[in-house]
């Protein structure tokens, strides 16, 4: 397949299968006296495999090394959990930072509607004080 046929096949740009390739996530296509480059049809594959990965919060480095497991025979549900637990627990980590930043963005409102605005005491940038 040309790279065009594996894009849209895939669903996603060009640019994102040259990307894929260069980091990994595609191993090298083979490129015909011309330059272009022929995948094969699992190609399309991987890719909607890698998309799906990254959709669940993996890492682009996270999603090549998961698929390097899975290329070497040595991925398996136990043997692969702890992907996805680390995703999980970062998960969790940026929900309770939001948590967080709500909170005091909502104690702010609250405090701005009371008459009591913190925004306009803060000193300005480069301001004495």
């Amino acid at each position: 397949m040309k790279i065009g046929e594996v894009a849209r096949e895939a669903g996603v740009s060009v640019d994102t299968v040259r990307f894929y390739e260069r980091r990994g996530v595609l191993p090298a296509a083979r490129r015909r006296p011309s330059g272009y480059r022929i995948f094969g049809a699992a190609a399309v594959e991987r890719i909607r495999t890698a998309r799906g990965l990254q959709e669940l919060g993996f890492t682009l480095d996270e999603v090549v090394d998961a698929l390097r497991a899975h290329d070497t025979g040595g991925a398996t549900c136990d043997g692969e959990r702890w992907r996805l637990e680390a995703v999980v627990a970062r998960i969790d980590a940026r929900i309770a930072d939001l948590e967080r930043v709500r909170r005091n963005a909502v104690a702010s409102l609250d405090d701005c509607r009371a008459g009591r605005c913190r925004l306009m005491t803060v000193p300005a940038p480069g301001s004495p004080g």
